[in-house]
């Protein structure tokens, strides 16, 4: 029994850490380690709320692309979006050949809409916003399918066929933190504008990153003298 339970507290760790060991600036990769706030909209099936995956939300993840193009497909907001795909990268992590079809089936999905009469904003979004997250949970290693796809570029094209979509500017200023300062407050500064008539996206702008005293809000706006944490 106890070495079940060593065994367990291992791999807890074992993903927990990088949301822990970070410098202050930011204390974990902000894709992953800050679940966002999606009301009682339907995603993946989730136990702890939270940023870490201990393997006690029981899910399967054999069929982790049909389960989330399903949710994808079934939501025109946003955050859904980036919460259902935080949730899938965190479960891609434990199931390499689920994490590759995940992806082959929203780049797939994202080129079919590109090539439609009338593109799919989110489509594309969705598989540039899962590509950062896998670069932010999978790492830069030939494990990560993301390697060499510019998810940001993905972002910034659905943002091109979406220029009033507040919550794509939050996720873009989030993924913009390791960038040049001006792209990231641009995102930052356009999300905060579009807060004034959208409630959720106020929650999450006033949210806090695992407990900081900053809002995110906040963060996303900081100056280029808080250096964003590396993995």
């Amino acid at each position: 029994m106890k070495q079940r339970s060593f065994g367990f507290i291992r791999i807890a760790w074992a993903l927990v850490a990088p949301c822990i060991l970070a410098s202050p600036a930011w204390a974990g990769p902000p894709l992953i380690c800050h679940a966002f706030d999606i009301g009682n909209a339907k995603s993946l099936p989730w136990v702890s709320h939270d940023w870490s995956l201990t393997g006690g939300e029981g899910y399967d993840p054999k069929a982790l692309d049909q389960d989330t193009v399903a949710i994808l497909d079934s939501s025109r907001i946003t955050l859904v979006h980036m919460e259902t795909l935080r949730r899938a990268t965190l479960y891609a992590k434990t199931n390499p050949a689920a994490a590759k079809q995940l992806l082959l089936v929203l780049t797939a999905r994202a080129e079919a809409s590109g090539r439609s009469a009338r593109p799919h904003a989110l489509a594309i979004f969705d598989a540039g916003y899962l590509a950062e997250t896998y670069k932010q949970w999978l790492g830069d290693g030939a494990k990560n399918p993301a390697n060499g796809l510019d998810g940001y570029e993905l972002v910034r094209k659905a943002l091109r066929l979406n220029a009033n979509d507040a919550q794509m500017e939050f996720a873009a200023a989030l993924i913009a933190l390791r960038l040049p300062e001006a792209q990231r407050q641009e995102h930052a500064k356009k999300a905060i504008a579009g807060a004034s008539t959208d409630e959720l996206l106020a929650r999450n702008l006033n949210s806090h990153f695992l407990g900081q005293s900053q809002t995110m809000g906040a963060m996303i706006l900081q100056n280029s003298e808080t250096k964003v944490a590396k993995q």
